[in-house]
């Protein structure tokens, strides 16, 4: 095997991203009425986006079917080799079919498409030959062909899969801007993702329960005040009614102010001490509402209340970040 330099490298490297570039900013100039009335259709379909692709074709319809799905649009991929033994079940004549081929004539493909034709069933075809069997079966061609592939020996779909891909892409944006999906929809169909997790926990999902939360009444004496502070390790302590509603809070930073002015705290109370208008957060609101709190007023816990006003929960920054809300 000849031993590549460095320069080589880079320069194939390189070659390829150009190829692939090049192909991608043709394909602009293919878009016609045809895509139009593909995502017309798409978005007026009652059933799925059933995509299908064999080999390197259906790696790549696995991705677009992915995320049609996770961007409004429901979807998923059948294998054309499965579906001719007993997955074709699963494509109702409700659906739509995006059938990938860069050919247009793969076998395991091309003799299921009359079945679709029976079932009423509409194709829109992503190919690189629209006179193909792919072609004269679809209602709609997105045309994706190349000039040639990246690989050197014009083999190896590399150039014609990262168009396919692309038309995949503008698909799913163009269905995504017409359906009005925004970050909370996106949110919703990626619970696990960062995005999902500032969007959809709440305060509630993620606060510390009563049984953590250093608590005292008004009267408390300021030794008993600290000692409640330290076992509960928020740093800081909230000041409550006997019915729990929230009355005044004192934190680490009351403390230093207090013992940086020479204050004799011993004969004080939680009273004397704390401060009568605490920042609260309301159990219903968002986490991240209770991060951008902590940042605008430059705290690190904050006290969790009901609709009523009442104490029951509390949050520090720790917590959030555990969470993965920050």
């Amino acid at each position: 095997m000849e031993k590549m330099t460095a320069e080589a490298i880079v320069k194939r490297l390189r070659e390829t991203i150009e190829i692939e570039a090049h192909a991608v900013k043709k394909a602009i100039l293919k878009v016609n009425d045809d895509w139009v009335m593909a995502v017309k259709a798409i978005l007026s379909c009652k059933g799925r986006v059933v995509v299908m692709g064999m080999g390197k074709s259906g790696h790549i319809g696995r991705k677009i079917a992915a995320t049609l799905a996770s961007t409004g649009t429901p979807a998923m991929f059948v294998h054309p080799a499965e579906a001719s033994h007993g997955d074709l079940g699963m494509v109702l004549k409700e659906d739509i079919v995006l059938a990938i081929s860069n050919s247009g004539e793969s076998e395991e493909l091309t003799k299921i498409l009359p079945v679709f034709k029976r079932l009423g069933v509409q194709i829109i075809a992503i190919t690189a030959h629209v006179d193909s069997i792919l072609g004269q079966h679809a209602q709609w061609i997105l045309e994706s062909g190349v000039e040639k592939e990246a690989c050197p020996l014009n083999l190896a779909p590399t150039a014609s899969t990262t168009v396919q891909l692309a038309i995949g892409d503008a698909l799913a944006v163009a269905l995504l801007d017409a359906r009005g999906f925004k970050e909370d929809d996106f949110a919703r169909s990626h619970p696990g993702g960062a995005l999902g997790r500032r969007l959809l926990t709440l305060v509630s999902d993620v606060m510390r329960p009563m049984d953590q939360v250093p608590r005292v009444h008004e009267d408390t004496e300021f030794t008993a005040l600290m000692k409640e502070m330290s076992d509960k390790g928020l740093g800081a302590c909230a000041m409550v009614s006997s019915d729990l509603m929230m009355q005044g809070v004192f934190t680490d930073g009351d403390l230093r102010r207090l013992v940086e002015k020479g204050h004799d705290l011993r004969g004080l109370k939680a009273i004397d001490v704390m401060n009568k208008i605490p920042k609260v957060i309301l159990q219903s609101s968002m986490a991240v509402e209770a991060a951008q709190m902590m940042e605008n007023y430059k705290i690190t816990s904050i006290f969790v209340v009901n609709d009523k006003n009442q104490i029951c929960g509390a949050l520090n920054s720790n917590d959030l970040m555990q969470a993965k809300v920050i």
